[in-house]
């Protein structure tokens, strides 16, 4: 059990947000600018920089028993620099959907809030069992999720967003990659191989003018649609809802590739 007063930073904007969905939000003492949901608690927490940009002497300076971060989303050196200063580092590392009723299960553990944990738990699980109903007779459909622009970068397949999106029978392209977040040239082939082109709203801003800039430039036609980031690619208490925002994809790619 933690020793009081708890005051913990994040360094993660999915994770910032389960710790408010466990009822730790007033032991939140520091953020990252791109921590902004929920977002009217939000405000009053102070902010420490980027996830890759941490302002150190400041994150210090908010005196953390605790810093949540994460492999994907920080940097070692930052992390490294923490480690000297603050009693507990807590590391995370999500690689596939399921793995999120592990965080409810570890962080109610650690801060001592494993009833609301369990609640989360099972809040997954329904939204889980729904997803697996709407898709049981769902055929595979190939997409192609990409993340950036200038250049064009999409996921790889060992990817939390390409397994939450397998969950729906979408299969991201391409199949095999060296890079977790494979650049893409102009004539690699999973352009047309692709039933669906999505677009998410983060990390890169995509809007409907890429859509149309996008569609305009096509070898073969393919539709292309904009998702929301957040939901496919937050992990947390913010998955629950994402569950259930990719059932409606599911249906509106199914409506859009026919």
């Amino acid at each position: 059990m933690p020793e009081p007063p708890l005051r913990i930073a994040s360094l993660v904007p999915s994770l910032t947000e389960l710790l408010f969905a466990l009822d730790l939000g007033a032991n939140l003492v520091a953020r990252t600018g791109f921590c902004v949901h929920p977002r009217e608690q939000i405000r009053r927490v102070p902010k420490v920089g980027g996830t890759k940009d941490v302002d150190v002497d400041a994150l210090f300076a908010t005196r953390p028993t605790h810093v949540v971060v994460n492999v994907d989303e920080n940097r070692k050196d930052a992390i490294e620099a923490l480690r000297a200063r603050v009693p507990t580092i807590v590391v995370t590392h999500p690689l596939v959907p399921k793995d999120n009723v592990v965080l409810y299960e570890e962080f109610g553990r650690l801060f001592d809030r494993s009833r609301e944990a369990a609640l989360l738990a099972a809040a997954y699980g329904s939204a889980r069992d729904e997803l697996e109903r709407a898709v049981r007779h769902a055929g595979h459909r190939s997409v192609l999720y990409l993340i950036w622009k200038d250049p064009w970068m999409t996921v790889s397949r060992t990817t939390y967003i390409s397994s939450l999106l397998a969950m729906a029978n979408l299969v991201t392209l391409p199949a095999h990659s060296t890079s977790r977040y494979p650049p893409l040239a102009a004539y690699d082939a999973v352009w047309h191989e692709a039933d669906v082109i999505l677009l998410p709203s983060e990390p890169y801003a995509f809007r409907q003018k890429h859509a149309d800039e996008l569609s305009s430039k096509l070898p073969t036609s393919r539709p292309v649609l904009l998702v929301d980031g957040e939901m496919l690619s937050w992990y947390g208490n913010r998955a629950i809802a994402g569950l259930r925002y990719l059932k409606r994809l599911r249906a509106e790619i199914d409506a859009a590739a026919s």
